[in-house]
C-alpha cells in the first residue's frame, strides 16, 4: 500500500506542473486572495482571507450540490463519515470538476481509513486547484497515518508554501523535523 501511495503522490506531483484551474478554483478573486495570504503577517487579516477562499471554494452554482455539500459537512461533523462520503459521491458524479467535492470526500476516506482513496481523491482536487492547502495538509495527514514522515513533511511544507498561517501544520513539521533530525543521531 506505501509502495502504491508513493506512486499516486509522484503522479500527482508531476500533474500539478500543468494542471490549470477549472470551475469556481479558475474565480479571478483567488489570485488576488492567495497574494493576500502570503502579503500578510498579521493572523487576524490571514484567517479572513483563508475564510474568504474556503467560501469561494465551496461556491457552486447547483443548488443540489450546494444542498449535498451542507449535508456531507453535516455528517462529518457529526463524525457520521460513511454518510458524508455518500454525500460527496454525489457531488463529484454531479460535477468531477468540483475541486472541494473531491476535497471533502478524501476526508470522509481519511476518516474512514481508506488512505489509498483519500490520496485518489486529493489528488483529483489538486489537479483542479494546485492552491489547495488543505487538500495538501490533509495528504500530510494521510502520509502521518501510514507511518511516512518524510512524505507528510513534504505534504506539509508544500501547503505552508501557499498558506503559511496554518499554525497546525506548522507544528506538524516541527515535530516531524525534530523527529527526522533526532532518529538521523
Amino acid at each position: 500500500m506505501t509502495r502504491r501511495i508513493s506512486l499516486i503522490v509522484a503522479f500527482v506531483a508531476l500533474s500539478l506542473l500543468s494542471a490549470p484551474a477549472v470551475a469556481e478554483q479558475g474565480d479571478g478573486r483567488l489570485d488576488s486572495l492567495f497574494g493576500d495570504l502570503l502579503g500578510t503577517s498579521d493572523q487576524v487579516a490571514a484567517e479572513a482571507v483563508q475564510d474568504r477562499i474556503w467560501d469561494i471554494w465551496l461556491e457552486h452554482p447547483q443548488e443540489d450540490v450546494v444542498f449535498l455539500m451542507r449535508e456531507g459537512v453535516q455528517n462529518l461533523n457529526a463524525d457520521r463519515y460513511a454518510e458524508a462520503l455518500a454525500a460527496f459521491d454525489a457531488v463529484v458524479a454531479r460535477d468531477p470538476n468540483y475541486a472541494e467535492g473531491w476535497d471533502k470526500r478524501a476526508n470522509a476516506e481519511y476518516l474512514l481509513g481508506n488512505y489509498d482513496n483519500a490520496v485518489r481523491d486529493i489528488g483529483r482536487a489538486l489537479a483542479l486547484e494546485p492552491r489547495h492547502f488543505g487538500a495538501l495538509a490533509g495528504l500530510g495527514l494521510v502520509y502521518l497515518a501510514i507511518d511516512e514522515p518524510a512524505g507528510a513533511l513534504r505534504a506539509f511544507n508544500a501547503a505552508l508554501a501557499i498558506n503559511p498561517h496554518l499554525d497546525g501544520v506548522r507544528q506538524q513539521a516541527t515535530k516531524i523535523r525534530q523527529q527526522m533530525a533526532g532518529s538521523a543521531l
